[in-house]
């Protein structure tokens, strides 16, 4: 069995597309598994349909009033750049509102369902691929995988959302007596659940340079702690997933190439530039080319 698996990135999910459109339409790859978290569960679906310039016309063309109804940061130009800081009012109203995280991703939600038709998802249900979702069950303190097989339209749509809500940045959402959050917060990189369902080879996107390039800047306020720490955890989260996927591959007979993004994209993925996504994704494109090019002629 055949697996693509997606991390999670956020914005720098434009990148990991550009990789699979390569694989699905110029290598022709036919994958039965197809598992993504944050970023990479709003990519699986339309990629399983190989319906990949819809889903790339989607990260092409968003900002940030797509995702979020109200949003928690500033973006200011400045000196040829962009710099970006808490906004203090947006998040003061709210938390006076009853909220528990800075902002809230409702505009999000209505995208997914905007994008992934119920006509799509019963096209998907007769495909009879796995399309799995990973999401953090915060009271439980667990990792949980939504499969296609297990839902109808309007809890998977919000299994989707769910594992892109990037806490406490975004929503937190209560389901079933629970809190759920970003599916990255557990598993960055779902290869060991690739392998635990059947995969042989798999097809692993990495959002995250291989190696360390760079040095994180100091903190200049409290938020920008916040968001280091946040990040740094992801950072470690991602490393043991690949290294348990790794050990589990080698133990199973299971074969993972890795597709890590050549450079640094950005130093926050809460940051949706139609601009820079577009050329993220034909980044991802050439790149992937380059590496299976590079690859053919060993």
């Amino acid at each position: 069995m055949k697996a693509l698996v997606i991390s999670g990135g956020g914005s720098k999910g434009a990148f990991a597309g550009g990789v699979a459109q390569y694989l699905i339409e110029d290598m022709q790859k036919d994958y039965q598994l197809y598992l993504g978290t944050s970023t990479g569960s709003l990519l699986v679906s339309h990629l399983a349909l190989k319906m990949v310039e819809k889903i790339k016309g989607v990260y092409t063309s968003v900002n940030q009033e797509s995702i979020f109804s109200h949003c928690p940061f500033r973006i200011k130009q400045k000196y040829g750049g962009q710099q970006i800081a808490i906004n203090h009012l947006n998040v003061l109203r709210n938390f006076l509102r009853g909220s528990k995280t800075f902002g809230e991703s409702h505009n999000l939600k209505a995208l997914i369902r905007k994008t992934l038709t119920p006509d799509e998802f019963e096209a998907l249900r007769e495909l009879r691929k796995d399309i799995v979702i990973t999401v953090s069950n915060l009271s439980r303190s667990q990792v949980e995988y939504k499969s296609i097989t297990d839902f109808g339209y309007d809890d998977f749509c919000e299994w989707i959302w769910i594992s892109c809500n990037y806490t406490p940045f975004m929503t937190l959402v209560r389901r079933d007596g629970c809190e759920y959050a970003d599916g990255g917060l557990s598993t960055m990189v779902p290869i060991e659940e690739a392998i635990r369902r059947g995969a042989k080879e798999i097809d692993a996107i990495i959002l995250h340079t291989e190696v360390n390039y760079m040095n994180r800047m100091p903190s200049r306020n409290a938020f920008d702690l916040l968001t280091t720490m946040f990040g740094y955890m992801l950072d470690r989260i991602e490393h043991q997933n690949i290294q348990i996927g790794k050990f589990v591959a080698s133990h199973q007979g299971a074969i993972i190439n890795f597709y890590y993004t050549p450079t640094v994209l950005t130093t926050n993925s809460l940051i949706f530039n139609k601009d820079k996504m577009t050329r993220w994704w034909q980044n991802g494109y050439d790149y992937a080319r380059l590496k299976n090019h590079e690859a053919s002629e060993i």
